[in-house]
């Protein structure tokens, strides 16, 4: 399935492969009492989890314990295949705010078994992704502010400023292992601070002053 979305300077775009990073902020991986990498933690969320602003996250029937995680998130405009850390930033299109949605008792179930993230991370509704406002290399990429609310209440709140492994080493660890392709997306990792969602919850996210914003509910 091949999934458009309306995006202002991307009118004809056609969302790729979602490639999302585990426990890129050290906070995030000790609060979850998990070992800090000393590689980019990579898994992949399928095409059909991506839901936009004003639309519902809908809880699976076999999950109890529904996490947000908020997330900067990079649009590939350009084909990277080995590309260097130093040229990374020239195949971003786009950033935008996203939720890296998580049933974390799946998850944990999982983790217990020594088995993939896949069904804990990948269900319908599971990748919520704000507008996406068009990469400028005077972006700084590395100073951010992220922040995500639940019924007004401030749940998470950090900077990219945190992050273990920045941007142009996550496309270039990437693009040595895949071919990013023009409409690809990476959901780079998630501050401390995950907590549990809950049917009828109003959800909102920002990164940056005002660069990307994302508000969507729970049913």
């Amino acid at each position: 399935m091949t999934m458009t979305h309306q995006i202002p300077d991307f009118p004809d775009l056609q969302f790729g492969s979602i490639y999302c990073i585990g426990r890129n902020y050290a906070k995030h991986a000790k609060e979850l009492k998990n070992e800090i990498p000393s590689n980019p933690v990579v898994f992949l969320k399928p095409r059909s989890s991506l839901i936009f602003n004003g639309e519902a996250i809908q809880i699976p029937e076999s999950s109890d314990n529904v996490h947000h995680e908020v997330e900067m998130v990079i649009l590939i405009g350009e084909t990277a295949k080995n590309i260097s850390k130093e040229d990374a930033l020239k195949s971003i299109g786009a950033i935008g705010v996203g939720l890296d949605m998580t049933a974390r008792d799946l998850q944990s179930e999982a983790k217990l078994k020594g088995l993939p993230w896949t069904v804990a991370k990948g269900f319908d509704t599971f990748a919520p992704l704000g507008n996406l406002a068009k990469y400028h290399s005077g972006t700084d990429l590395k100073n951010l502010d992220i922040s995500v609310s639940v019924n007004g209440e401030v749940r998470q709140k950090g900077n990219t400023s945190d992050m273990l492994f920045p941007v142009a080493n996550l496309i270039a660890y990437l693009s040595e292992r895949f071919t990013l392709t023009p409409g690809d997306l990476i959901y780079t990792g998630t501050p401390e601070g995950v907590s549990k969602v809950e049917k009828g919850d109003l959800i909102k996210a920002s990164l940056g002053n005002g660069l990307s914003s994302l508000q969507v509910h729970v049913s």
